[in-house]
């Protein structure tokens, strides 16, 4: 047995650290321990796809060092190796080996890329999720590579975005028939298809990928659906995440029928005693929006439920729902998309545009409870705060169109 009980935080990503400040920072003295699969201390993943692999931070560093973690939050670091199992009824969480006990635990383990069949262990694909991901992402960029991007997300965007400000060649490939279809919807997936095409990507909509070509062990390049071949040196692989849950199969830990996510009620406890979840691993009920199950895999999604899932473990009899206004942005060809609120809404309606700048707001019965806007930073916290208030659609228009 290692560990005396205390809180365990499963999970050395930003939801994981912001627990174990959190509870610090709340007056807890007792024992923390955090595991982690990575062998890197907890660090920030947003600039992987933007700052650092454009070139503009030469690296990515942790947010806060080793010492202060061991020393100033007297945290007990494991890290290196993933979690294995959970058992609700010894609270215990184990690791290969070793097994650690809890009073309360925070399951904050993120989600691993979704993997593109017959593409494991071909030499120049990759998926962007860790620092070492974006590391040989951006060697394979810096050296020239042609580039082949599989999913027109926001992290193959993002990617594509990376590879045109060197100069390089990039073709994005899409099986649906817009990017973003099914997050943003129609209207707005169009004009993320324009931004592609005005920057130069090569966008291919609307077809599938049957094979990743190799030779000697190296790929080669990417043959679509429709017969046709796309050299590359370089693969990413952008299909989409899946929670890290496998390691709770049998726990009694509830998993969403759909992808198997951990399934929280509003304050983040997954009805067992002691255990919470937060970050991109929880489908976290909100009252805000009719109580919708949103699982966000976004920063301050995580921060802030990391934060409150410790303190709601430590003491259950203060946890309170959460009902925030969810926020992301992205960065394409120098350009700033923002989103807040949740694109689940009766109607999209493009309300205002002015040169390149872009809004679109989304309507839920009669409340605005969405809004995506391309360089407008002015606006978007004004539409979050809207939403917050269950502001009139109408009135967001009329605010949208004067602005």
């Amino acid at each position: 047995m290692t560990g005396t009980g205390g809180l365990v935080v499963v999970g050395a990503s930003l939801a994981g650290l912001r627990a174990v400040e959190a509870a610090r920072r709340t007056g807890y003295a007792g024992p923390i321990t955090l595991i982690g699969a990575e062998e890197h201390l907890p660090y920030d993943r947003p600039p992987l796809s933007k700052a650092f692999l454009c070139g503009d931070a030469a690296e990515v560093t942790p947010f806060r060092s080793e010492q202060e973690l061991r020393d100033d939050l007297g945290v007990d670091l494991v890290l290196g190796a993933p979690a294995d199992g959970l058992y609700p009824a010894q609270q215990l969480v184990s690791v290969g080996d070793r097994q650690f006990e809890y009073d309360a635990a925070v399951i904050a383990t993120g989600a691993s890329p979704r993997r593109l069949p017959g593409a494991d262990g071909v030499a120049g694909v990759h998926h962007l999720r860790t620092v070492d991901d974006a590391t040989a992402i951006r060697d394979a960029l810096d050296a020239g590579a042609r580039t082949v991007v599989i999913g027109a997300g926001f992290i193959g965007s993002e990617v594509a975005s990376a590879a045109r400000k060197r100069g390089l060649s990039v073709h994005v490939v899409e099986s649906l028939g817009l990017p973003l279809v099914r997050s943003i919807g129609a209207e707005v997936g169009s004009v993320c298809a324009d931004l592609h095409v005005a920057n130069g990507t090569d966008l291919r909509l609307g077809v599938g990928v049957s094979a990743v070509e190799s030779s000697g062990g190296r790929v080669t390049g990417v043959r679509l659906d429709d017969g046709s071949v796309l050299p590359a040196d370089l693969v990413v692989v952008g299909i989409g995440v899946q929670p890290a849950t496998g390691w709770l199969e049998g726990s009694g830990v509830p998993l969403h029928e759909r992808d198997r996510g951990v399934v929280c009620d509003a304050t983040l406890w997954t009805g067992l005693p002691g255990v919470y979840a937060a970050g991109d691993v929880a489908h976290v009920a909100n009252p805000l929006f009719d109580d919708e199950l949103m699982r966000l895999e976004h920063w301050t999604n995580a921060a802030e439920q990391g934060a409150a899932a410790s303190k709601h473990a430590l003491d259950p009899a203060s946890a309170t729902p959460l009902a925030p206004v969810p926020y992301f942005w992205s960065d394409w060809y120098g350009r700033r998309i923002q989103f807040v609120g949740t694109p689940r809404a009766d109607e999209v309606q493009v309300v205002a545009t002015a040169g390149d700048a872009f809004t679109a707001l989304y309507r839920r019965d009669d409340r605005i409870v969405g809004a995506l806007t391309i360089d407008r930073p002015r606006e978007i916290m004004k539409f979050r705060r809207r939403i917050a208030e269950r502001g009139a659609f109408a009135d967001a228009v009329e605010f949208a169109t004067a602005s």
